[in-house]
């Protein structure tokens, strides 16, 4: 696979400085029932890294050490972590939202028969992948049959309550285009959406969030491979909007790997570019330490989250 970081490190992106964490991103580790072309974690089936029992530990205690409101939670499959449904269950004793970014066709993987429910049974709000309502494109992108099964797993959780107004169970959906190209509109997105995947297989959901596909890892190495990769950055830049630095992820959002040690985002996590500090920090550092007012490590990846309508874990900007 090609290296994508000495593409990115040399950037007139504008300096960032951060403001309060309002949410602890966790990567639980790489290990991923799907292997998706753009995952910008290169996750998959093969992969073995997951967080210890000792770091996993920590993150409720940092939690309420930073008075830190939402616990977002992915991966590869952040189900499969065996401390999955303990980590999930002592953040909601806690009084922490917690998100579980899913990927829907975790639900009916062996072993995982009971997630649906018991992600309903804690309130837990799904951010579900579904990068397109064909079963072509998705299938193209994710594998033959994910389509199918992650409309199972939608309906699934529709079932439970999830997706419908006023069950205070939220099911987001996450959107992602198919190559080099920015996300359209997301509210017009969110309309196609509901509709055809109401009248063709009766799912509900409460929002859609389009990202941006970021120029890293096997997305960016792909684009190298078929000589993509200057054209895609062009259009990020010339798409660039001064306006989505105000809410970009990374001045309220600290990701944290799967050995614990801490990123501005989940993008840098990938390309190894820890927080601007004299030493890389760790979980058990944000116990003491407030990140407030430091600067955010920059690159020309950053474009993909500034440009156009902007891109964030949360979608448009």
């Amino acid at each position: 696979m090609h290296d994508t970081l000495p593409l990115l490190e040399i950037t007139d992106f504008p300096p960032l400085q951060r403001e309060k964490i309002d949410t602890l991103q966790v990567n639980l580790g790489y290990r991923c029932n799907q292997r998706c072309l753009h995952c910008h974690v290169n996750a998959g089936p093969t992969r073995t890294e997951m967080m210890s029992a000792e770091t996993l530990a920590q993150i409720v205690p940092v939690l309420q050490a930073r008075g830190i409101a939402t616990l977002d939670l992915t991966g590869g499959a952040p189900e499969l972590h065996t401390g999955f449904c303990q980590l999930v269950d002592d953040a909601c004793a806690a009084g922490v939202r917690v998100m579980d970014r899913c990927n829907l066709t975790i639900l009916s993987e062996p072993g995982q028969e009971e997630l649906a429910s018991f992600l309903a049974s804690r309130r837990v709000e799904v951010v579900a992948s579904l990068p397109c309502y064909s079963a072509t494109n998705v299938d193209a992108q994710r594998g033959d049959g994910v389509f199918a099964r992650s409309i199972a797993g939608l309906q699934q959780l529709n079932h439970l309550g999830y997706g419908h107004e006023g069950s205070g169970l939220l099911l987001n959906l996450v959107y992602n285009p198919q190559g080099p190209s920015l996300p359209p509109a997301q509210l017009a997105l969110e309309a196609d959406y509901r509709r055809e995947l109401r009248s063709h297989f009766g799912v509900e959901f409460n929002q859609l969030f389009a990202l941006t596909n970021m120029p890293i890892n096997r997305f960016g190495s792909t684009l190298i491979s078929r000589g993509q990769f200057s054209a895609y950055m062009t259009l990020l830049k010339e798409n660039f909007c001064s306006a989505n630095l105000q809410q970009v992820m990374c001045r309220s959002l600290v990701s944290v790997d799967w050995q614990g040690y801490l990123y501005d985002c989940d993008f840098n996590q990938q390309l190894g570019l820890p927080l601007p500090a004299p030493r890389p920090l760790h979980l058990r550092d944000l116990l003491t330490a407030d990140l407030q007012g430091n600067d955010v490590c920059v690159g020309d990846h950053c474009y993909g989250c500034a440009a156009g309508q902007g891109s964030s874990c949360g979608g448009a900007l």
